[in-house]
């Protein structure tokens, strides 16, 4: 099947908006269709350069570790999830705040995008792709037939985080994690390169105060109104 006839669903946004929860939502009301996790290809590279020395701000360096890694991604929810990288399990590391905001300084650098660019595309297989991450729409998956842009308050994104952290045993503090998200936001939203923006003619779902059930009502409808179901 030519990859242009193939449809993706692109659900773009910044973290701890709930595009995992609605991603892996949708591969299970879609049965078979393929699921990439975008901003964890990131999450990966970023850790593999700053564990091998390599400095964030050279980015041919960066980018040149990119066909070297091999990355696998199981498991059919947050808690059963495990990230693979040259047969080690990454999954805790790529996760962490730390992480997400080292990713979020390679990220613009056009070499990075290039080395990146195809191994997403690569995803694009029969019977369709659910794309998480944060340019799918706008700049990897222009053609998509669905494009959502989630967002929310970041206070209510650092409260998830939080929880999240302390279900899985790992201390944090609610200050210093909102504080990351905004920095975070401001980066992304400005850089030169592919920001964080919803694509054109994207739904907006604000996830600020809604319930999980809400927020799978809401993507339910879209993927109903649009003749994906």
């Amino acid at each position: 099947m030519p990859e242009t006839t193939i449809p993706v669903i692109a659900v773009d946004g910044p973290s701890g908006v709930g595009k995992g929860l609605v991603t892996r939502w949708l591969a299970q009301r879609l049965p078979g269709w393929h699921r990439l996790d975008s901003g964890a290809l990131y999450r990966i590279l970023a850790l593999s350069a700053h564990r091998r020395g390599v400095d964030l701000h050279e980015a041919r360096a960066v980018a040149g570790l990119a066909p070297q890694l091999d990355i696998r991604f199981e498991g059919a929810s947050e808690d059963d999830e495990r990230i693979l990288v040259d047969g080690e399990n990454w999954t805790h590391d790529v996760r962490r705040e730390s992480t997400g905001a080292l990713a979020s300084k390679i990220a613009a650098a056009p070499e990075v995008r290039a080395a990146l660019l195809q191994r997403q595309h690569d995803f694009r297989q029969a019977p369709g792709l659910i794309a998480d991450g944060r340019d799918m729409g706008t700049v990897v998956f222009p053609d998509s037939a669905l494009k959502i842009f989630m967002d929310a308050s970041p206070e209510e994104r650092a409260q998830r985080r939080l929880k999240q952290l302390s279900a899985k045993g790992i201390q944090a503090t609610l200050a210093p994690l909102c504080e990351e998200i905004r920095a975070r936001d401001e980066r992304d939203r400005n850089r030169p390169i592919a920001p964080l923006k919803p694509a054109e003619h994207a739904e907006v779902v604000d996830t600020t105060g809604l319930s999980p059930e809400a927020v799978i009502a809401r993507v339910e409808e879209l993927v109903q109104r649009y003749g994906l179901s």
